[in-house]
């Protein structure tokens, strides 16, 4: 059993993992070779599904039964690849872009020839442009060795991949704005259904996959779906990469099999927080996910245990914040970023988010009111009914409840730090 499948060749060869002779002196495109020489796409979609990754975005849905969802007559078809790695405290997807991108390219090719698509789009956050640079140059090799375009390895089988760049736009991690965006449309989120997977990119079906759940389609090729399956708990298999970052010691990412503390996570892993100082939350899933307390350590790193604790492990962003951290700062820095990012599609997301921030500024300033602790749950339940988890929406997409998060997080669990910058005029710590 291994606990490294994604970041082993980065790792041992840190000086090239990115190029070409690199990736195939050490197995890479041994699995395309294989399948294009004597698999069935079917047989590659069995071995995905069977391994029971649950994508690597966001929203964890099991890769394989996605897959299955394409109407089966339809075609052309799509295959897009979600980099548009936007979620604060997130940058997993960088490195492996940045550091070894060819593990994507042999994962798209893969997941193309599985499910009979011809163009592959890899749509990168406009921050990126080294990691875009990095793929386009992996795909350049690609085609060069006959990896990529017509008749791959003298096969039947034709691939091309467009790298595309976005604007900038948070709004675009979400599937349906980023397909809008590829279409040069508005980065909006549509309604759903009908679902990418049977009116997606140009309406015709499209699957879109997040960066690390495409590179892990090599390893369970090479080894087989069920010998992915085997690693780490039921609900959680394979491995999983977090982006650890705040107070700890020792931040980057992470790759961890699930299933771990989160005590072994931030003191293990991350060495602890500096100075010894006592820990006073951390965000498990990115700037969208509730916040988790001391209390919470020795639970363990799963999706559904997170879950059972009324919150996500998102993207895998992990922001540790020690018992210094102002959490009226923290939290308005957060809805801020929300507030910001809105596409203005939905009222209570475009409004909701701009009234949550002015509060927690105002609060934060030291001018608040007694009443605004009331008010800023009350435009959160409107924003999200009944603040329950999974949350309630009165929009299109997460992109509101999102920004209710670090409110809910403070008002149920530092009420009394909030009421102190009211009535001691400013922040207490």
């Amino acid at each position: 059993m291994t606990d490294r499948i994604l970041t082993t060749r980065m790792d041992a060869h840190p000086a090239d993992s990115n190029v070409l002779a690199r990736y195939e002196a050490t197995g890479g495109y041994a699995a395309l070779r294989t399948a294009l020489a004597s698999k069935t796409p079917e047989e590659i979609a069995a071995e995905v599904k069977a391994s029971n990754i649950r994508g690597r975005g966001g929203a964890n849905f099991p890769a394989g039964v996605k897959w299955g969802f394409l109407p089966p007559e339809t075609r052309p078809r799509y295959l897009v690849v979600n980099g548009d790695e936007s979620e604060p405290g997130t940058f997993k997807d960088r490195q492996l872009l940045e550091r070894d991108p060819h593990q994507l390219v042999e994962g798209i090719a893969l997941s193309a020839y599985a499910l009979d698509v011809r163009q592959a789009f890899v749509y990168i956050r406009g921050e990126y442009p080294r990691p875009a640079r990095r793929l386009q140059r992996a795909i350049d090799e690609a085609y060069e060795a006959g990896y990529l375009g017509t008749g791959i390895l003298g096969s039947g089988f034709d691939l091309d991949i467009t790298v595309h760049l976005g604007g900038g736009a948070y709004i675009c991690g979400e599937e349906t704005a980023l397909l809008n965006s590829l279409e040069g449309r508005r980065g909006e989120p549509r309604i759903k259904p009908p679902f990418p997977a049977v009116e997606g990119l140009y309406a015709k079906p499209t699957i879109v996959n997040n960066v690390e759940t495409l590179s892990n389609v090599p390893f369970m090729i090479n080894q087989g779906g069920a010998a992915y399956d085997a690693i780490g708990p039921e609900g959680a298999r394979g491995t999983r990469l977090f982006s650890l970052s705040g107070h700890v010691r020792n931040p980057g990412n992470k790759e961890i099999v699930m299933g771990m503390t989160w005590r072994d996570l931030i003191y293990g892993l991350g060495g602890g927080i500096p100075e010894d100082r006592a820990i006073k939350a951390w965000i498990p899933g990115g700037a969208s996910a509730p916040w988790l307390l001391p209390e919470h350590l020795d639970e363990p790193v799963t999706i559904d245990d997170v879950g059972r604790l009324k919150t996500m492990l998102g993207s895998g962003a992990v922001v540790v914040m020690d018992e210094t951290t102002c959490v009226v700062k923290a939290a308005h820095r957060i809805v801020r970023f929300f507030a910001h990012e809105s596409c203005g599609q939905c009222t209570p997301c475009r409004e909701g988010g701009s009234w949550l921030e002015r509060m927690l500024a105002r609060i934060e300033s030291g001018d608040g009111r007694m009443m605004d602790l009331d008010l800023l749950l009350d435009v959160s339940d409107n924003i999200s009914p009944g603040l329950t988890w999974p949350p309630k929406m009165t929009t299109i997409c997460p992109l509101g409840p999102s920004a209710t998060a670090p409110v809910t997080s403070i008002m149920w669990h530092f009420r009394n730090e909030v009421e102190a910058h009211i009535t001691g005029g400013g922040c207490p710590l």
